[in-house]
C-alpha cells in the first residue's frame, strides 16, 4: 500500500475493565481490547500508555502489529510493565511508529444480559 492509511497517534479517553464476569472463560470474560491494524508494508512498534484520575500513568506496554495485519491486543492480558487494574476507570494514549488504525471494544459480562461496546478511538 503506497498511501497507508492511519495516524501516529490516537486516543481512547474511557476504559474499565470490570472487576468479574459471568459465563465461560476466556470468551465471556469482561474485558477491554485495542484493535490496532497496519495495513502497510513494515511493522508497527506501538507504545500504551494508561492514565488514572488518581495516580500516575502507567506504560510504556509495547506491541508489534506486523505488516498488512491486525492485533486485538486484550488490556486483560496486559502485564509488563504492571497488569492494567480491575475496578478503575483509566484512558490510552496509543503511539505508533507507522500509521495504524484503533478502535477500542469492551465486553461487560457481569450480567447475563452482556453489553458490547466498541467505537473508532480519537485520531491525535
Amino acid at each position: 500500500m503506497t498511501n497507508p492509511i492511519g495516524h501516529h497517534r490516537w486516543a481512547i479517553a474511557e476504559g474499565y475493565i470490570p472487576e468479574w464476569s459471568t459465563g465461560p472463560e476466556p470468551e465471556m470474560t469482561s474485558h477491554e481490547t485495542v484493535c490496532i491494524l497496519n495495513a502497510g508494508e513494515a511493522d508497527a512498534q506501538v507504545t500504551l500508555t494508561l492514565f488514572f484520575a488518581d495516580r500516575d500513568p502507567a506504560g510504556p506496554y509495547r506491541l508489534t502489529v506486523p505488516a498488512q495485519r491486525t492485533l486485538h491486543q486484550r488490556f486483560n492480558d496486559l502485564q509488563d510493565p504492571e497488569p492494567v487494574p480491575r475496578g478503575t476507570d483509566y484512558a490510552c494514549v496509543i503511539e505508533a511508529d507507522r500509521p495504524v488504525v484503533v478502535q477500542h471494544t469492551r465486553l461487560d459480562s457481569r450480567r447475563a444480559e452482556n453489553a458490547l461496546l466498541s467505537t473508532i478511538a480519537y485520531p491525535g
